[in-house]
């Protein structure tokens, strides 16, 4: 019998529970991100003597890791495509090409946070430099969490095949995928356009 995501992801109780736990996982998350980004609209004027968002932002280096977490949600969406087709290999390697993509999205963020810490402009400076270092680096903790997790699953998925446990999952984590890139989508807009204004 042949094996169909659509049916794995709504059959069977554990199944149900699986999508049902998902959503409130994202429930949660919308809630702490409008939180983080609250705060943050409500420090960003106050940089006391630290650079303000229009000195310190460089977009064409935010562009650039923009691109490559942008470009992750593609390749997972591929991914998907693959898995839907029980293609094993082909799955692999679009999801690999995810994890690699973000972990290059992380390294950009990481080079961005050292470049303004060598400026003096950290955590402890203002309260908008903390407002922004909380906001980016709980939404760089997501994207490391979404690397681990997929890299998990893929290793799952290569020893025990395409199937009604390990398929749903990677599903799952591909959402959770998109929606790590869409409140990047936000923060792109919010925090570096409008600080740029």
């Amino acid at each position: 019998m042949e094996y169909s995501l659509e049916k794995g992801l709504f059959n069977g109780k554990t199944a149900q529970m699986n999508i049902l736990a998902f959503w409130f996982l994202i429930g949660a998350e919308i809630v702490v991100f409008g939180c983080l980004f609250g705060v943050y609209l409500a420090v960003k004027e106050l940089t006391a003597d630290s650079p303000a968002p229009s000195e310190l932002f460089k977009l064409g280096e935010v562009m650039i890791s923009t691109i490559l977490l942008l470009s992750s949600s593609f390749t997972c969406a591929i991914g998907v495509y693959m898995l839907q087709r029980r293609n094993k290999v082909a799955t692999l390697i679009w999801f690999i090409v995810t994890i690699l993509l973000g972990l290059g999205f992380l390294g950009m963020e990481i080079r961005e946070f050292l470049a303004y810490v060598q400026k003096e402009a950290t955590i402890s400076t203002s309260a908008f430099l903390g407002g922004f270092y909380i906001l980016l680096g709980t939404h760089g903790t997501h994207v490391l969490f979404g690397v681990v997790w997929i890299s998990l699953l893929l290793v799952q998925m290569w020893i025990q095949g395409i199937n009604e446990v390990t398929g749903p999952k990677l599903f799952i984590a591909s959402l959770y995928w998109h929606f790590i890139d869409v409140i990047w989508v936000f923060i792109f807009t919010v925090v570096y356009l409008l600080g740029k204004v």
